[in-house]
């Protein structure tokens, strides 16, 4: 089951947004944490609490990404030096889809036709100004729950279970 945003699947309370960052996202992630308050999102934060330079941006992003996973917190924001390493290890999680986003048009259309739940940020490369509009953009976007994308997201699901399984979805092929 995919995650869904503060309110939407009915509850009364909003879920909180979960938020992790290593060292590369740390002074990224205190201006996202006053943007979610600003627009009245509860916040779950994973960490780092600190600043160390020597931190390892999974130590961090995987527990948000499981929780994600698990419907804990309704969406994430994950946060390292480029964003790629966050997205990497997010994505290795069962039921995540995590990208690095640096525009607004993607930040909405990955939730809209790919239902991301986790927004993957560069902290050394996003800006301020930009950070808002990503973070509201990708809040504020609802999966359509078209065909043609729920088709789509059954055959990347169909890839994570056959990984899961032990096996690659080329060898299901070949065998069948």
């Amino acid at each position: 089951m995919a995650a869904r945003a503060p309110g939407e699947d009915g509850n009364e309370a909003m879920k909180p947004i979960g938020i992790a960052a290593d060292h590369g996202g740390f002074a990224l992630k205190d201006e996202v944490i006053r943007v979610l308050e600003a627009e009245g999102y509860p916040v779950r934060d994973f960490g780092a609490h600190s600043l160390d330079v020597g931190d390892d941006y999974p130590d961090y992003i995987v527990p948000l990404a499981r929780a994600v996973s698990r419907g804990e917190v309704a969406r994430g924001i994950a946060i390292c030096g480029s964003g790629v390493g966050a997205s990497i290890a997010a994505n290795k999680v069962p039921g995540v889809r995590a990208a690095l986003v640096v525009d607004v048009f993607s930040a909405h259309q990955g939730v809209e036709d790919d239902d991301m739940n986790i927004l993957c940020l560069g902290g050394r490369v996003c800006g301020p100004a930009l950070l808002g509009d990503l973070v509201r953009a990708f809040l504020a976007a609802r999966f359509s729950g078209a065909e043609r994308h729920r088709r789509r997201l059954a055959k990347v699901a169909a890839l994570e279970n056959a990984a899961a399984a032990g096996r690659t979805a080329e060898n299901r092929e070949e065998k069948s």
